[in-house]
């Protein structure tokens, strides 16, 4: 799984307040119940949940870095809920968490005292995500996000009917479930500037943005595919081109690898497009410098991105199949249906 590229070329980098961020993230996971305080105890410090957020938000304020970490550490437990709702043929309970869900999106204040950990914690994450710039990042992160919740609804009927999607299908599905324009989107709070479409939507910007989320979902898919091989997943870019282009396993990893290599190396031209731009609006204006400043912050971060993904994936519990004493179970899930007894 070693890319010479990433070591080379895209120096690791951490947030200084990441050692608080790590502590209060697990206090976090404990005072809102998304993890039983026994799995925290041993798996929450190995799974690196905050070192992802930490080697990725380098720019942000620490409260910024601190809503988006416990914010990402919920989506990790969400996801394991989802998988396990497939796994143990939970559809109904599925089918009540995403509509919960959705309103929580909506109007996360009403939802902050709901009976489901995964639906309070969630609420509270938004709430204070809402809190950083104006009303309509606030509506374009719920626009994003509402198409997250359905992707992940289409991968629960995929896993439930054995339905491999075919690897453009795939492609487009992964771009939500990964959910590609919400980290994305979490790049302004970081830089404490909302960007106005005019920069969001430059071919130039728009492209950094997605070469370092692909990068990140498919260097994911390469490390997780024997996780997924072992768990019946339908879900991986490798599994997609073995089961629709003819490939064998092997040169299913090599393709996926390629892939992987190539959004790093390309990245690296569309990075200095994306730095001209930021050059080009400094215009002398106030206003002109803030962006400015703004978008070299968030392709500073795009590039962080790179090497945090990368570590992550060796460090992390969360892809160590081998030493799991059941390969399709990891330990640090709980298999009950919170919020359904």
């Amino acid at each position: 799984m070693a890319l010479p590229v990433i070591e080379s070329a895209f120096p690791r980098r951490l947030h200084p307040y990441w050692p608080k961020l790590q502590e209060k993230t697990r206090l976090w996971l404990l005072e809102k119940r998304l993890m039983p305080a026994d799995k925290v105890e041993e798996y929450a410090d190995g799974l690196c949940y905050t070192d992802l957020m930490a080697g990725y938000y380098t720019g942000a304020r620490d409260e910024v870095l601190q809503a988006i970490a416990d914010y990402s550490a919920w989506f990790f437990v969400w996801d394991d809920r989802h998988d396990r709702d497939i796994v143990h043929g939970r559809s109904d309970a599925w089918r009540r968490l995403r509509h919960r869900l959705h309103a929580a999106l909506d109007a996360p204040g009403r939802h902050l005292h709901h009976p489901d950990p995964l639906v309070a914690g969630f609420a509270e994450c938004v709430l204070r995500l809402y809190g950083f710039l104006t009303r309509s990042w606030n509506r374009r992160f719920a626009r994003h996000f509402h198409a997250v919740i359905e992707a992940y609804d289409r991968e629960f009927r995929n896993r439930t009917e054995g339905y491999v999607p075919g690897v453009e299908e795939y492609l487009a599905l992964r771009r939500l479930t990964f959910a590609h324009w919400i980290w994305t989107d979490l790049l302004e709070p970081s830089a404490g500037c909302e960007l106005p479409d005019a920069v969001r939507k430059n071919p130039a910007y728009r492209r950094a943005a997605l070469l370092s989320q692909e990068f990140a979902a498919w260097y994911n898919d390469l490390c997780s595919l024997p996780k997924e091989i072992a768990g019946d997943e339908v879900h991986n870019l490798g599994i997609s081109l073995i089961s629709h282009a003819g490939m064998t396993l092997e040169e299913a990893v090599d393709e996926v690898r390629r892939r992987v290599e190539k959004c790093a190396t390309d990245f690296l031209d569309a990075e200095q497009e994306t730095l001209r731009l930021a050059r080009e609006m400094d215009d002398g204006t106030v206003r002109g410098g803030e962006l400015s400043a703004a978008v070299r912050v968030c392709v500073g971060n795009m590039r962080d991105w790179f090497s945090s993904v990368y570590w992550f994936h060796h460090e992390s519990g969360r892809y160590r199949v081998d030493t799991w004493e059941d390969r399709s179970t990891p330990p640090y899930v709980t298999n009950e249906a919170a919020g359904e007894k």
